[in-house]
């Protein structure tokens, strides 16, 4: 049997967009990892996305069995109940016809998942759960540094050259 990796994850933004920051947290036998790093300029959506990216991106093998934990319904409903592939079957559009949004994200997503085994998991935001506790300070601290950089696809897509 696969010994398996819990993951929690999230993302925060001091106003939406505003200054951002994500944060994940991986478990695996015992030991902890931390990650986090925000942008000045972005929003609390791409900073979700971005947590899940990073957490899969920092693993070092695909062997183990993946639980991701999230409390951003978006996230877990978009890949349990199949939003995510009608999506990229669909030319990165929704069901209304309208354009996904951060689109760089969930086609990052989409890779990962071909490499990764996850179940994706919904949590309760400040329902009490420590480790996603954790992870909205640590995304709450990684946006309010000063040692941020901007989110680059965020600005050209919105148009805007700087915030």
């Amino acid at each position: 049997m696969k010994d398996e990796i819990i993951i929690f994850t999230d993302g925060s933004s001091l106003g939406n967009p505003g200054p951002g920051g994500w944060a994940a947290i991986l478990i695996y036998k015992g030991k902890r990892k931390e990650l986090s790093g925000g942008f000045n300029y972005t929003t609390n959506n791409r900073m979700e996305l971005l947590a899940v990216i990073k957490a899969l991106s920092g693993l070092k093998h695909n062997k183990h069995k993946i639980s991701l934990y999230s409390d951003s319904k978006l996230i877990i409903d978009a890949v349990n109940k199949g939003w995510l592939a009608n999506w990229k079957k669909n030319g990165w559009k929704k069901s209304d016809k309208k354009a996904v949004l951060n689109k760089d994200l969930w086609e990052e997503i989409d890779r990962l998942l071909k490499v990764y085994d996850v179940k994706f998991n919904w949590i309760e935001c400040h329902a009490g759960i420590e480790e996603n506790e954790n992870c909205d300070v640590l995304c709450k601290y990684a946006a309010s540094s000063m040692d941020k950089e901007d989110d680059i696809y965020y600005l050209k897509s919105t148009g805007n050259n700087e915030a």
